[in-house]
């Protein structure tokens, strides 16, 4: 049978050894380099006040594209790709049901300008509705 140790050889032979004072050395540049990774997290200047979340006053045109097919370019600019363009965010949706999503998600409205949470309504508030509601229902009776 051939010789196993006819090609080449990696000479391991020797030991490692271990220096302390290289690895104490690491540790240190280490917890340097944390430290001021810490400190710079912290400085993100003041929080931002967003505005109470509030319904939409537009409506959202989604038929108008109901049963359309659209030719696909992949060097056409962003608000001309198929699927449903957002200006505020600039980016391609590519069916109605994630661009419901994405309009009524969290990145979505915090480029508006609002937070996710809802204003509280005052007692007062909720009687005006009552009332308003009910007139238009006795007003529609009388027609």
């Amino acid at each position: 049978m051939a010789n196993n140790n006819a090609g080449g050889s990696v000479d391991n032979t020797f030991r490692r050894k271990f220096d302390p004072e290289e690895y104490l050395e690491r540790a240190r540049e280490r917890e340097k380099q944390e430290a001021e990774g810490r400190g710079k997290s912290k400085s993100k200047g003041p929080p931002v006040q967003r505005k109470p979340l509030k319904h939409r006053d537009y409506e959202v045109d989604l038929d108008s594209r109901l049963g359309k097919t659209q030719v696909v370019t992949p060097i056409a600019p962003l608000s001309q790709q198929a699927g449903y363009y957002c200006s505020v965010c600039e980016c391609v949706v590519k069916d109605s049901a994630n661009y419901l999503d994405h309009i009524n998600g969290k990145k979505h409205q915090r480029a508006l300008g609002m937070s996710m949470r809802v204003e509280r309504a005052s007692l007062q508030q909720v009687l005006a509705n009552f009332l308003k509601k009910n007139f238009h229902l006795r007003m529609g009776d009388l027609n």
